[in-house]
C-alpha cells in the first residue's frame, strides 16, 4: 500500500508557480528571474517539492531543464490551478462593480492589427473599468492556454484542426487576401483595372510566417504579382506608411488594414480573380461559459464585425444563417 503524500496539506501555491515557471523556461536561472526570486531559493523550492512528491520532476541537462513524466503532469496541473485562481481573482473584481472584471484574449496576428483595435475601442467606451489581457501568438501556441483556462477565448483565422479537439469554433467573418492601395492611387483612374496594369507597381509585403505567409505567396503566384524589387517587412506600421506615402501596392488579408479601410484612406483593388476563402472568428472551450467580461467583449466584437460587413469590407458569417463567403477581391 502506497504511503499518503498528504498533498492537500503540504502542496503550496509557490510550489505550483515554481514548477510552472521551470517547465515554461526550461532553465532555473530564467525561471527564477521570471518569478522575481533568487536561483538558490528556486532550487530549494524544487528540492522541497520533489521530496513531497517523492518524484524527480526535472532532468538536469547541460543546457537547461527537461521535465520528467511526473514533472510534465505536475506542470499541466499547476497551469490549470493557477489559471483558476486568476479567474477567481477576476470574478471577485467583477463583483466589486458593474464594469469590473478581466477578459483574457488570445489573438492571431491578423486579428490583432485588424478587427481587435476597433472591437476593443468599442468595448472600453461601453465598459471603461473592464480590464483586458491580450496574448498574441500562433494557433498551436494559444490552444493549450485556452484549454488550461489561461485565456478565455481566441480571436482570428479559423484553421481546421489536425485532429478533433472538442473546442467550439464559431466563424464570424471572412478575411480574404486582397490587393490594397491608397484611395487616390493612379490605378483607380484606369478605365479597367487589369493584372497587367498592376504589375507596373512595386509591392510592399508582410513577412508573415507560417500559414498566412504561405497563403499570400500562393495568391501572389496565382496573380503573377511577384516583382523582384518588392519590399518585405514584419512591421505593420512600415507597410501602412509605404501604402499611404507611395504608389506601392500590398497583398495581404485585407482586414489587417481594417481601420484604414473603414476610414477610407486605403481601398481594396477590385479584381476578377477569386480570393481563397479564409474564415475567421472565435474559439471557445466547450465546458466553460465566458464570464460577464468575456460576454461584453463578444458583444463588442460582433458589433464591430457587423459594421465592417455593412461597409462591404468582408462577408459576415452568422451562426443563424448560411452566409456567403467573400470569394472575390472586389469591394462590394
Amino acid at each position: 500500500m502506497t504511503n499518503r503524500r498528504y498533498l492537500d496539506q503540504r502542496l503550496k501555491l509557490h510550489h505550483l508557480r515554481a514548477v510552472d515557471a521551470i517547465a515554461a523556461h526550461h532553465s532555473l536561472l530564467k525561471a527564477s528571474a521570471a518569478l522575481g526570486i533568487t536561483q538558490p531559493a528556486l532550487t530549494k523550492t524544487l528540492q522541497e517539492l520533489e521530496e513531497i512528491l517523492r518524484q524527480r520532476l526535472f532532468d538536469r541537462l547541460p543546457r537547461g531543464m527537461r521535465p520528467t513524466e511526473a514533472g510534465a503532469l505536475l506542470a499541466q496541473f499547476s497551469r490549470r490551478m493557477l489559471a483558476e485562481i486568476r479567474r477567481l481573482d477576476e470574478e471577485l473584481d467583477r463583483l466589486s462593480g458593474p464594469d469590473g472584471g478581466v477578459v483574457a484574449i488570445g489573438t492571431l496576428p491578423v486579428a490583432a492589427t485588424g478587427v481587435l483595435p476597433g472591437a476593443l475601442t468599442r468595448l472600453k467606451r461601453q465598459h471603461p473599468q473592464l480590464r483586458i489581457r491580450l496574448e498574441q501568438g500562433r494557433t498551436e501556441d494559444l490552444l493549450p492556454k485556452l484549454v488550461s483556462g489561461e485565456i478565455d477565448l481566441i480571436v482570428g483565422r479559423l484553421y481546421e484542426p489536425a485532429m478533433p479537439d472538442g473546442l467550439l469554433r464559431e466563424p464570424l467573418w471572412e478575411e480574404p487576401i486582397s490587393v490594397l492601395a491608397r484611395r487616390d492611387h493612379p490605378v483607380f483612374e484606369l478605365p479597367e483595372i487589369t493584372l497587367h496594369a498592376l504589375r507596373h507597381y512595386e509591392l510592399v509585403l508582410p513577412t508573415v510566417t507560417q500559414r498566412v505567409g504561405q497563403e499570400i505567396e500562393a495568391f501572389l503566384d496565382r496573380l503573377a504579382l511577384a516583382p523582384a524589387s518588392s519590399l518585405r517587412s514584419s512591421s505593420y506600421g512600415f507597410i501602412r506608411e509605404m501604402l499611404h506615402a507611395t504608389d506601392m501596392l500590398s497583398v495581404m488579408p485585407r482586414l489587417m488594414m481594417a481601420g484604414d479601410l473603414l476610414r477610407g484612406t486605403l481601398k481594396v483593388i477590385p479584381l476578377p480573380e477569386a480570393a481563397p476563402p479564409r474564415p475567421a472568428g472565435i474559439i471557445l472551450p466547450p465546458n466553460r461559459t465566458p464570464a460577464a467580461a468575456g460576454q461584453s467583449f463578444l458583444a463588442a466584437l460582433r458589433a464591430h464585425i457587423a459594421e465592417i460587413g455593412e461597409r462591404g469590407l468582408a462577408s459576415i458569417t452568422s451562426p443563424h444563417s448560411s452566409a456567403a463567403r467573400s470569394n472575390k477581391t472586389r469591394l462590394r
